[in-house]
């Protein structure tokens, strides 16, 4: 074995959200913390993602004049989490995550703030809230990164306005209602205005929103702790000294070398999304491979614990977290995945129908029931297609998948496939390979209801959280419309995953254990490497960030234990 010639304290790998927040925490109780990150960009899933972080008994709450309890929230969990695997762990989550977001915020450029009107997906449940168990990053200055921001990985392009101006969501209506309301016309013209700017410094938009201001807040924490983080380098193996993890070994450029870790070392590379033979074992069939998430996460994590003895937690109800995705391409070549989470599906005015071109799910379900719906009527067939079906007023008020609203040329989606149109529903049936009776038979079906706001079948726009992602001003029902006006457009959706919920089996300090429940010594994980505390369950948005900023915190506050103690010690003596 070669000598090493580095040696931290800590050395986390992966500069996720988890992952900072474990270097992060670290070095601010006086560590020295290595990142060790695979790609050319810290951020992440995260740095893509809607940012939400659902802590459930959050002070913000408190201060929003909101309620909560555990007592709630244990409830609440009883009955979306039945299972009684984790159990301890979320017991961990629900005790923590409160003192994980208090201590960020005193001592990390880490700000959250409550979102009051988000509800859990699951509102009829007891112990359900209508708010505030979500919080959101606040938004942040991109040039406070100074050179750095080049290192943060850019949202996605079809998130952006205009090249690169990300929007506050509160933000949106605003642009919708332009030259209709003052208020918003002053508005849109202020924030187009300050973009135009941003870009004659920056090559994108410095006015952060949304996974992007979290992942730019982690990351402005570690560089004015001055953590080292190493690019583009791979983590070949662990170092072991004995039965503990002492180190690793990395791939950096054209040679190797071992960097030693006195502490431990914490697994946060995000989890197996990108791995087909790990999909292949742990997924169903029918959900094919069409991810959301960074490439960057293809098991390395669960890879390196396998060779320390860790033990997988593979006891889940789902193996990952679902979203409807469709696909396309973008204008360098490059595949893009667009996930159909808040923007479309709970809008008045568009179904979903499955091969046989009939409806199969209440289209407002949360995106992980929704993916649900779709791998049980794939019935393991991985090639089934599923389209969401709307006419031209929908595509026109709210958009599909990444064509905005009020868009007036369609011409290009439709010359590339990604968008199929038709004078009428016959029509865009046999576009689709579905029978045409059938489909017709669909949209008049939903019609005859859905013009008096009304879905017998599936109940669409029956509860608070349905309501909340369907257009508050269309009456009697936000979420329900007839399909009227041709032309017609349908799009095909996919199955896809937003993270793996099959990781390492961790204790309530973050510690990887090994089959027997025994840790792995010198060895953490968080995130999507960490198995899912809810059992691959999807009770509210956030409930990925909020365990992994959680964790990732204990990881790092318990690496920092015995050094807290022989200070006090010092102390007293």
């Amino acid at each position: 074995m070669m000598p090493a010639h580095e040696t931290y304290d800590v050395i986390v790998i992966g500069a996720g959200a988890g992952g900072m927040t474990a270097a992060a925490v670290a070095a601010t109780e006086g560590l020295r913390v290595l990142v060790i990150e695979k790609t050319a960009f810290v951020g992440g899933t995260t740095a893509w993602s809607g940012g939400m972080v659902w802590i459930p008994g959050n002070s913000k709450m408190k201060e929003a004049g909101l309620s909560d309890s555990v007592t709630d929230a244990v409830q609440y969990l009883s009955s979306t989490v039945p299972e009684p695997a984790n159990a301890g762990l979320r017991a961990a989550f629900l005790a923590r995550g409160p003192e994980a977001v208090a201590w960020l915020e005193a001592n990390t450029a880490v700000r959250l703030q409550p979102v009051k009107a988000c509800p859990d997906y699951y509102p009829e449940r007891l112990g359900a809230t209508s708010g505030g168990r979500v919080l959101e990053p606040v938004a942040f200055d991109g040039t406070r990164l100074g050179k750095a921001f080049a290192r943060l990985r850019p949202p996605l392009p079809e998130f952006t306005r205009f090249g690169g101006m990300m929007v506050n969501p509160l933000d949106i209506p605003h642009f919708r209602r332009a030259g209709k309301s003052l208020r918003s016309t002053v508005r849109a013209a202020w924030l187009v205005s300050a973009y135009a700017l941003q870009r004659l410094r920056s090559p994108r938009g410095t006015t952060l929103h949304l996974g992007n201001a979290l992942a730019a807040r982690l990351y402005a924490s570690l560089l004015a702790r001055q953590v080292e983080i190493l690019f583009s380098a791979d983590v070949e193996d662990l170092s072991m000294q004995g039965d503990r993890v002492a180190g690793v070994v990395i791939r950096h450029g054209s040679r190797d070398r071992l960097i030693a870790a006195r502490r431990g070392v914490v697994l946060a590379t995000g989890g197996f999304s990108h791995d087909a033979s790990l999909r292949k074992r742990f997924f169903p069939p029918a959900a094919g491979f069409v991810s959301a998430t960074s490439t960057a996460g293809t098991g390395d994590g669960l890879r390196l614990a396998a060779t320390a003895g860790a033990a997988l937690n593979t006891e889940a109800t789902s193996p990952a977290y679902w979203v409807p995705a469709s696909l396309f391409r973008r204008a360098d070549g490059s595949r893009g995945v667009f996930p159909h989470m808040v923007t479309d599906r709970a809008k008045p005015g568009v179904i979903a129908v499955n091969a046989a071109g009939r409806r199969f799910v209440n289209e407002a379900l949360s995106y992980h029931e929704f993916v649900l719906a779709m791998l049980r009527d794939g019935n393991g067939k991985p090639d089934r297609p599923f389209h969401l079906i709307c006419d031209r007023q929908f595509l026109w008020s709210y958009g599909l998948g990444r064509i905005k609203p009020f868009t007036r040329n369609v011409r290009r989606y439709v010359a590339s496939g990604e968008l199929i149109e038709a004078p009428d529903i016959e029509r865009l049936a046999a576009s689709i390979g579905v029978k045409p009776t059938a489909l017709a038979a669909t949209v008049a079906n939903y019609n005859v209801d859905a013009k008096d706001g009304r879905d017998p079948e599936f109940g669409r726009g029956s509860t608070t959280y349905q309501r909340h992602l369907g257009d508050i001003g269309h009456k009697p029902n936000p979420c329900v419309a007839p399909i009227l006006r041709a032309p017609f457009f349908a799009m095909r959706i996919h199955p896809a995953d937003l993270g793996t919920a099959i990781g390492m089996r961790v204790d309530a300090q973050a510690r990887v254990l090994r089959e027997d429940g025994t840790p792995v010594a010198g060895l953490y994980a968080c995130g999507n490497d960490m198995g899912s505390i809810m059992n691959g369950n999807y009770p509210g948005p956030g409930i990925m960030l909020g365990p992994a900023l959680t964790f990732g915190y204990v990881a790092g506050r318990h690496l920092a234990e015995g050094r807290v103690i022989r200070e006090m010690a010092k102390e007293q003596a």
